[in-house]
């Protein structure tokens, strides 16, 4: 039944190519891809109607980290709810909604099969186009969002699974310079929480104990600092974390070891983050001599800290560091609704059988 429902939609959808022009483009954007489940209306005026985030933390915690099968299910429990009380809160009917953008990958793919299997279904009874978002293109576009960045710019990506340098030349158009060999940074900073007895999620709680810390007391090692390139690497920080926390003994850090290893382990992340990004605005300026911005987007973007020592760096080399609110750093549906935006503008909706993605990477020509 729903095959048929789906080749008869197809009919119905607009096809690639097609331009719209409405006085107010509002997409709904649906973000499923982890532990958040996300829903908001967005419009071609940059304007963000609604925004709600369901936050699964607590379903987690008790675990240390994400269970896929739990957040899956609590996506579909949930999300029509807030597809509903996002509309609500824009204050718009299924009449005024152009289009319906979800995160197609990557992600978890449960998720991600319960987020697009719900945009379909709308695009179907609603009769309005599909889109698929590239979770990282909601990041790498969120700036445009928040702060109507030009093309093209140098982007830090860095979140829980991902850390790339990539170039922006357009919607679609990323040329990746570098990315982790190893672990994301998000997930070394949850990692190495979870050694500390810090709750889950790890960022956030490593910024509050590093606020109070000496981040000169312990050495630890910068990955890949000072060599060509812009890759990147984080296993043998959170070793070294592991070995320090270790070695310390079985009783346990009191809370003045707490903050100066966080204080030291988020140095040493942000020192690698800066060496690594400068190679990559180098590569940045060969290509775009004027290019003006850099961006960072993504979870551990929200780090103040982090974002402090970018800023130095962006402003040593002439360019504007541009790093979106908090609120759109960590996942949102509302830069997958913005997304969604950008791509409808140049006609480019997607098809009803598009499959969901575990992974999905921004340049398709970049090396694994």
């Amino acid at each position: 039944m729903y095959q048929v429902g789906c080749t008869a939609a197809k009919a119905l959808a607009p096809t690639a190519g097609t331009r719209y022009s409405l006085a107010a483009m509002n997409v709904l954007g649906i973000e499923t891809s982890c532990d958040e489940t996300a829903a908001a209306v967005v419009n071609d005026r940059r304007e963000r109607l609604s925004d709600l985030v369901l936050s699964q933390t607590a379903l987690h915690a008790v675990y240390g980290g994400i269970v896929p099968e739990i957040a899956a299910r609590a996506h579909l429990d949930h999300l029509d709810t807030l597809i509903a009380r996002a509309l609500g809160e824009a204050r718009l009917g299924w009449a005024d909604i152009a289009a319906v953008a979800a995160t197609g990958g990557p992600g978890l793919i449960g998720g991600v099969i319960v987020g697009a299997t719900m945009a379909k279904a709308i695009a179907v009874v609603r009769e309005i186009p599909f889109l698929a978002i590239n979770h990282l293109e909601g990041h790498a576009l969120s700036a445009r969002l928040s702060d109507d960045v030009a093309f093209p710019y140098l982007l830090l990506l860095v979140s829980g699974g991902h850390c790339q340098l990539l170039i922006v030349e357009g919607v679609g158009g990323y040329l990746r310079l570098g990315t982790t060999i190893d672990d994301a940074v998000g997930e070394a900073f949850d990692k190495t929480a979870k050694l500390l007895g810090l709750p889950y999620p790890g960022g956030p709680a490593i910024e509050r104990a590093a606020a109070s810390g000496d981040a000169t007391r312990f050495a630890l090692p910068r990955p890949l600092k000072g060599r060509p390139g812009c890759d990147f690497s984080f296993a043998g920080l959170k070793t070294a974390v592991r070995q320090l926390v270790e070695g310390a003994g079985s009783s346990p850090p009191t809370a003045r070891d707490v903050a100066d290893v966080a204080a030291s382990f988020q140095a040493a992340v942000a020192d690698v983050l800066v060496d690594r990004t400068t190679n990559a605005i180098a590569a940045f300026k060969r290509r775009y001599p004027d290019g003006a911005v850099l961006v960072t987007a993504g979870g551990v973007a929200a780090n103040q800290a982090l974002r402090d020592r970018l800023s130095d760096l962006a402003r040593r080399h002439g360019l504007l560091l541009v790093a979106p609110p908090p609120r759109l750093c960590t996942d949102n549906a509302a830069m997958i609704a913005w997304a969604g935006v950008e791509r409808l503008r140049l006609g480019l909706v997607d098809s009803l059988d598009f499959a969901p993605r575990p992974r999905w990477p921004l340049d398709p020509t970049a090396r694994a």
